[in-house]
C-alpha cells in the first residue's frame, strides 16, 4: 500500500495538504471549556498524536517516494515546524490554548511515522524490493 502512494506521489502531496488544511481549520475553531475530565484529555492526546502521524507519514511518502531516504530527515523537521506553527496559531484563537505538551504530542506522532516509514524503506532495501 505504501509503495502505491509512493508511485502516486502527487496524490500523497494532495493528501498531505488536505490534512494540513484540516489541522489549520480545527485549530481555528473555538470550543467551550471542556473542563478537566480525563475523557477530553485522552481524546486530545489521541488527536494530536494521530493527526500528526498521518500528516507526517504522507509528507514523508510524498517527498521521499521510497527512493531518497535522506529526504526523510528533511520531512521530519518540516512536520515539527508545522506542529509548532499550529500551536502558535492556536495562541491567537479565542478560547484556545497553546502548550508545549501539545507540541510534544505532535512530535510523538511525527516520530512514530518517521520510525515506521524508515523501517519500511530499510526492510525493502534489505529484501531487494527497492521501488
Amino acid at each position: 500500500m505504501i509503495s502505491w502512494f509512493e508511485k502516486h506521489h502527487v496524490l500523497s502531496w494532495l493528501i498531505t495538504f488536505l490534512i494540513a488544511g484540516t489541522i489549520f481549520y480545527v485549530s481555528s475553531l473555538t470550543f467551550e471549556s471542556a473542563g478537566t475530565g480525563s475523557s477530553s484529555n485522552i481524546k486530545t492526546i489521541i488527536y494530536h498524536i494521530l493527526i500528526f502521524f498521518i500528516f507526517s507519514f504522507f509528507l514523508m511518502i510524498a517527498s521521499v517516494k521510497g527512493k531518497n531516504k535522506e529526504l526523510i530527515f528533511l520531512a521530519v523537521p518540516i512536520a515539527v515546524l508545522y506542529g509548532i506553527s499550529d500551536e502558535i496559531h492556536q495562541y491567537f484563537v479565542p478560547g484556545r490554548y497553546s502548550t508545549i505538551f501539545d507540541i510534544f504530542l505532535n512530535s510523538v506522532g511525527i516520530l512514530f511515522a518517521f520510525m515506521i516509514y524508515l523501517i519500511t524503506i530499510v526492510y525493502r532495501e534489505k529484501n531487494g524490493r527497492i521501488v
